[in-house]
């Protein structure tokens, strides 16, 4: 019985960093206070409206683990798609211009009328991006002097280990400022300490413990990290002991593949050569 006690004391808790974990949380109607809350101050402005859009149009256009972002949603402000990155990969911000664009698309054709007053935007709640001193950067598209292309595409990405060291030195301005990111990646009693006089943060607290004590979720996130553990060991020691050719020959076939999806994009050959890791002469062969 001590034994079970350990495991159950032991147990890992999963942080809405992990996408399926904010999806639980977050996409869930009546939840929706707490998105507005998380999206008003991440844009620092009031959220008036809220409309979940469908997002599945997303599959396919690159071949990764993970096709779809974690949320699309459509606000008075414009339509607004979020991505929860647990991990800097160095795909990642090719991957996320990919959704953007897709989306940017989708709703120019889409309209009657081209409209620029109606902004479309991409949040990433991104950690592990190492040195970066900035908080937040927005990336739009413009010329070296800063003069806009156009007017209503742009990406906001949180540097999420920066505003995590806002707690850790308990600098309470800062965590006022951004308690609603910081809550996202806090274990149950850092999270007790911060819902102490906010309604919200303590709902956020009440349902990431649901959540987390869910078996389909737990059978779910384990067995991701399970395959991503397993896959990234034999990969290593493959590429160790120059064995089993086929796994790596697994991973040239899904470069390849991703190759054709980029190319397909028109991303320029060097970037393409950054996410794949193919060389110039490789992806020119590609058809």
């Amino acid at each position: 019985m001590g034994t079970k006690l350990l495991e159950k004391e032991t147990e890992k808790f999963y942080t809405a960093r992990y996408d399926r974990a904010f999806k639980e949380i977050f996409l869930k109607e009546k939840n929706q206070r707490l998105l507005k809350k998380l999206l008003e101050q991440s844009l620092k402005t009031k959220i008036l409206s809220i409309a979940q859009e469908t997002i599945e149009r997303n599959q396919g256009n690159v071949y990764v683990r993970r096709k779809n972002l974690d949320a699309l949603i459509k606000t008075e402000q414009g339509l607004i798609g979020i991505e929860m990155n647990s991990k800097m990969r160095n795909y990642l911000h090719t991957i996320n211009a990919a959704f953007q664009c897709d989306n940017y698309a989708h709703y120019t054709y889409k309209g009657k009328e081209y409209d620029e007053e109606f902004i479309i935007a991409q949040i990433n709640y991104t950690y592990g991006l190492g040195k970066d001193e900035e908080i937040y950067r927005i990336y739009k598209i413009q010329d070296k002097s800063g003069k806009e292309f156009v007017q209503n595409f742009l990406i906001i990405e949180f540097n999420m280990d920066k505003i995590m060291e806002f707690w850790y030195s308990k600098d309470e301005k800062k965590i006022e400022e951004y308690k609603y990111l910081i809550m996202l990646d806090l274990q149950k009693e850092e999270l007790e300490k911060l819902a102490r006089e906010d309604k919200e943060i303590r709902l956020f607290m009440e349902e990431l413990e649901r959540v987390n004590k869910d078996p389909e979720f737990r059978i779910y996130i384990t067995e991701e990290e399970d395959k991503e553990f397993i896959r990234n060991t034999e990969l290593k020691q493959a590429k160790k002991e120059g064995i089993s050719q086929g796994i790596l020959q697994g991973e040239k076939q899904t470069s390849i593949e991703i190759a054709k999806k980029l190319i397909n994009l028109n991303m320029p050959i060097e970037q393409i050569m950054d996410v794949t890791k193919l060389s110039k002469e490789e992806i020119k062969k590609i058809k």
